[in-house]
């Protein structure tokens, strides 16, 4: 299964991890049935070697309980399923006349596997440590890039969803943010061409950079720029240090919310899957990717061109990276997002509000799927709203 990080909205928590089980990698979290399973096996072990006649003697398979402990078990509850066993052998075998006894082979047999089963649980329990402070270590790292956004931040109701492809990973090149400042409200919306941590850091260099220009530049053209100059300032950087990903780009789309124009969205879209404007009355795309995508400026001459849309106080801006509209079932077919969508605001209109639109978007995905995600998926949705009561606040 993906994992999935969340947030910006009323949307649930879907797989996060309280940090108290994360410290605590030895329970199992309420699965008593499973750690009580070589308990059991230990007990049909016992009954089946007394209730049988001397020509089937199986008191020496009590050596499968603690390597049955070791997979499932922290080490000192296997060392004891080590010196139980160890203990109910000795009583068994005792119960036996002398020529049908198991013997001293049996036992060291029982010892040893006694002795090694605890080790392998050591094992075990220290990879799993280290698994978990990684993936403490990635939620960190996405909690960075992907910061946690305020309520309503910048006259904006927004909410998001971000699936990552690779459970062990949980971190990828998707990337969104919004930045309220004096020159109205900024979105960027993007995905790092690539995978890993090469793109996770590309994905944090352009929203550091994002962040200050969207505040600063009274227009949305000049942080268009300063972010196309910052993904050629980190390649080159990369490319300096022999890292192998000199032609590393990133779709994006850049939207700007201008106060003076409360029904007018500004966009420049760096060949990124095109925005949709979900509403009452249906589901209009607005403009395509008409420029190349971050890092490859270069290769024509300047950004993109900036379009100024009408968008409705109803309307809703659906944002997606290519790991929805790339997304196949299993007879290939990609995942019908535009009918979908269309058919559920028609349904019932409140779909749209964006907490509602990224849950059916998210859900309709993973259903499409059956949760195989060939790609990290992200899904943003944004819309004004009629009344901020802390953007005054937010803004001083």
């Amino acid at each position: 299964m993906p994992c999935f990080a969340e947030g910006h909205g009323a949307l649930p928590a879907v797989t996060q991890v309280e940090s108290r089980h994360r410290r605590q990698p030895l329970r199992t979290r309420g699965r008593i049935a499973v750690q009580a399973l070589p308990l059991l096996l230990l007990a049909g072990i016992t009954l089946l070697d007394l209730r049988t006649g001397e020509w089937f003697r199986i008191v020496s398979w009590i050596v499968l309980v603690p390597g049955t402990a070791a997979a499932v078990c922290g080490v000192w509850t296997t060392a004891g399923y080590a010196v139980l066993s160890l203990i109910t052998y000795v009583a068994v075998d005792r119960v036996w006349p002398d020529e049908h006894r198991a013997g001293l082979a049996d036992f060291l047999l029982v010892a040893l596997g006694g002795a090694l089963a605890t080790l392998a649980s050591a094992a075990r329990v220290r990879r799993e440590r280290q698994m978990l402070h990684m993936r403490d270590i990635a939620d960190t790292t996405r909690r960075t890039v992907l910061r946690k956004l305020p309520a309503y931040w910048g006259g904006l109701e927004h909410a998001g969803a971000y699936i990552a492809a690779d459970v062990d990973a949980r971190v990828g090149g998707d990337y969104y943010d919004i930045q309220p400042g004096p020159h109205g409200t900024r979105v960027l919306v993007g995905d790092v061409q690539g995978k890993g941590l090469g793109a996770v850091e590309t994905a944090a260099a352009l929203l550091g950079t994002f962040r200050e220009a969207a505040y600063h530049e009274t227009e949305l053209t000049v942080v268009a720029e300063r972010l196309e100059t910052r993904m050629t300032r980190h390649r080159l950087h990369r490319i300096a240090l022999g890292r192998d990903d000199g032609d590393r780009f990133s779709t994006a789309v850049l939207l700007g919310f201008p106060e003076d124009d409360p029904d007018t969205v500004e966009l420049i879209n760096f060949g990124h899957e095109p925005p949709l404007a979900v509403g009452p009355h249906g589901v209009r795309a607005l403009p395509a990717g008409d420029g190349l995508p971050l890092g490859l400026a270069d290769l024509v001459a300047g950004c993109p061109p900036l379009h100024r849309v009408p968008l409705g106080r109803e309307e809703t801006l659906l944002l997606v990276t290519d790991g929805v509209t790339e997304a196949r079932d299993k007879a290939g077919e990609f995942y019908p997002l535009v009918p979908e969508v269309a058919r559920a605001v028609t349904a019932d209109p409140r779909r749209a509000e964006p907490h509602r639109l990224v849950r059916r978007v998210r859900d309709g995905v993973l259903r499409h799927t059956a949760g195989h995600l060939d790609d990290d998926t992200t899904v943003f949705a944004i819309r004004r709203m009629r009344e901020d009561p802390v953007q005054g606040r937010l803004r001083s």
